[in-house]
């Protein structure tokens, strides 16, 4: 049993080092989340306006082009989120522990599966404060195009061709692109492992918001945060559970039946400061999936609106 137990333990281990390093890897190569974000709109409006002026034109393709490649980098990095949420989430509801078992047993690959949810839905705030990425990408594409019409070498053509365009166009289009990856990704590990209890993962999923629920509500547990980016973590932490809850479950995260304190959550939400939680109160009004059903009662609607 010893021998078994170690097994466990080094295998838990291995698991959380490899997603730590992959965050870890990202963060660093990728400058910091908000430079990476940045639209170069700005350049391509006046090329676009301008179109015989060469210099005007060389700017803004200059400008768009490293953007391309990081909006790139960021697409490929969710394709990289999807699988590892998928392998922790396989570690975390196995049988035969249940869901509290396995996060005060794995408790690092717990935080690991919490360090995904934090960036995803960073991510996707800053995504939703900066429109004009979009719009980079357009600018970039039709460029590129009449590039290719008039035999024009293209710097970064290589990079970015016409089938990983195409689903990097996709990926942006959605209001929440890696919340929408982690989501279907959830909902691809319960359709593809019907011999687990889809309450394995329910389950794991709503002790998580409950954990982040208490910590962010309880006084004692408040004060011993050191700094808001700890509050932030928890807070975007327990949004994300929340909205993989709801795309996951039968009857979603809003029901009677829901094992997730809805009421209490949106009221730890309400009680930050307005401008720091809007963008994880967006992402519940118009994320998850179950919210407008009439099973949800007209309290918790009235909260979220």
């Amino acid at each position: 049993m010893q021998k078994a137990s170690w097994r466990t333990c080094n295998h838990t281990e291995e698991l959380a080092t490899k997603y730590e390093r992959m965050l870890t890897w990202h963060c660093f190569r990728s400058d910091s989340s908000e430079m990476s974000m940045k639209g170069k709109t700005a350049f391509h409006k006046q090329a676009i306006q301008h179109p015989a002026d060469e210099k005007l034109q060389e700017k803004a393709w200059g400008a768009v082009v490293p953007l391309v490649g990081k909006l790139k980098k960021f697409y490929e990095f969710s394709q990289r989120l999807e699988a590892a949420l998928r392998g922790l989430l396989g570690a975390l509801t196995s049988t035969p522990y249940s869901p509290t078992q396995h996060l005060e047993r794995e408790q690092a690959l717990a935080k690991q599966f919490a360090e995904i949810l934090h960036f995803t839905l960073r991510f996707d705030e800053l995504k939703m404060t900066n429109p004009a990425i979009q719009n980079d990408f357009s600018y970039y594409r039709r460029t590129l195009s009449r590039m290719r019409i008039n035999n024009v070498p293209a710097e970064g053509e290589n990079e970015v061709n016409n089938e990983l365009a195409n689903r990097m166009s996709l990926f942006y289009a959605e209001a929440t692109p890696m919340l929408k990856t982690l989501s279907d990704a959830t909902t691809k590990f319960v359709s593809e492992n019907k011999n687990l209890p889809i309450e394995n993962t329910t389950d794991c999923l709503s002790t998580m918001a409950s954990v982040c629920r208490v910590m962010l509500e309880t006084p004692e547990y408040r004060s011993r945060f050191t700094n808001e980016e700890t509050v932030s973590f928890c807070l975007r932490v327990m949004v994300g559970v929340i909205i993989l809850y709801d795309h996951v479950h039968p009857v979603g995260a809003f029901a009677k039946t829901s094992k997730i304190d809805m009421k209490g959550c949106i009221k730890v939400l309400k009680d930050q400061p307005p401008n720091s939680v809007e963008g994880l109160l967006n992402a519940l009004r118009y994320t998850t999936k179950h919210l407008n059903d009439e099973t949800t009662s007209k309290q918790i609607k009235s909260m979220l609106q």
